[in-house]
């Protein structure tokens, strides 16, 4: 089982405002960039930085969204898209329109890293994190344009998370209050087994697909008052219905992907983006996740998220550390 990599600092880039994200995050679900294409800013940016020479590595990613206004239609219950016309065709005929969702959002990004850049001076240590700015600011986040900061929050900075573990303790508490408001996207993969664990208790050929879309829905349930459930059989059978006490803010996410095929080697699949690496067909991983307020993070490694890889079996997931405070987590069931 793969652990979160071990990180000396946090390289904290707060209140980036982005436009024209993509708010499609799988073939099922919309409303935030799935955590894939933050790890994939990772890697692309941790590339850029190494033309810097820089003693630092980029290892995990933490996301806190202090705003977000999903581009879709207003006044009705039923929300759509708001989509871009294409121009014509070369033929002057009408191209079709492909749904694009877009969303523009204010986040805080995280960084989990680890090298030489400890030994630094202060002085050496802002250099580097003006470059990561300026390199950030000229890719793309979940294909959103990043725009420039416009107060004093937009300062970036490196933590170092070395030394005594109360020191560490109250320089994340110093953190979480500067990440407020907003929400931390962590993963709840507990709360899909322990759904699919209940269902099946009902129905032993439920599927981790029924405990996902048992979680993702509103569901009500009927309960008999107490005062009722004491009276004699003669009098008719009353109920109300509530509805069932969630855990949170929680949402189904894409975590990562899953293989459909076996690898082939290298140009053996036509058209392939990259024809240098191994190819492998493969589709989206579901699992649930919680937005919580960073207040309620006890360590930074509940906020961050790393990428695990297991070619055997042909799991490519993001994985987060999240452990909910049981004293803090209402039951699942009434």
């Amino acid at each position: 089982m793969s652990t979160l990599p071990h990180s000396d600092g946090l390289l904290v880039l707060p209140h980036l405002r982005v436009q024209n994200a993509n708010a499609i995050s799988s073939p099922l679900t919309h409303g935030f960039p799935a955590m894939t294409a933050f790890l994939g800013l990772m890697w692309a940016l941790a590339r850029r930085l190494e033309r810097h020479d820089f003693p630092l590595a980029l290892d995990s990613i933490g996301v806190i969204c202090h705003d977000f206004e999903e581009q879709v239609t207003s006044g009705s219950y039923v929300k759509t898209f708001c989509l871009t016309r294409n121009p014509i065709d070369k033929d002057g005929s009408t191209v079709a329109i492909v749904e694009e969702g877009r969303m523009h959002m204010e986040i805080t990004l995280a960084f989990g890293v680890s090298g030489g850049f400890v030994r630094l001076d202060r002085e050496a240590q802002a250099a580097i994190v003006k470059a990561t700015l300026e390199e950030l600011s000229c890719m793309r986040v979940a294909g959103g344009s990043v725009l420039p900061g416009r107060d004093w929050r937009s300062r970036p900075e490196i933590i170092l998370l070395g030394g005594e573990t109360e020191d560490m303790r109250r320089s994340f508490r110093y953190l979480r209050r500067r990440w407020l408001p907003g929400f931390a996207l962590v993963s709840r993969d507990d709360l899909l087994r322990d759904r699919l664990t209940r269902l099946r208790e009902a129905s032993p050929t439920a599927t981790a697909l029924d405990a996902l879309l048992d979680l993702a829905r509103f569901n009500w349930q009927p309960v008999r008052p107490e005062s009722i459930a004491n009276e004699s059989d003669a009098t008719p059978k009353r109920v109300e219905w509530k509805p069932e006490p969630r855990d949170g803010w929680i949402v189904p996410i894409p975590v990562g992907y899953g293989a459909l095929s076996e690898l082939f080697p290298p140009g053996h699949v036509q058209n392939a983006r990259d024809g240098k690496t191994w190819f492998r067909f493969v589709e989206s991983l579901y699992s649930i996740g919680q937005w919580v307020s960073p207040h309620r993070l006890t360590d930074v490694n509940q906020l961050l998220w790393y990428a695990t890889t297991d070619t055997e079996s042909g799991l490519y997931r993001c994985r987060n550390d999240y452990v909910a405070d049981t004293d803090d987590t209402a039951p699942l069931s009434a």
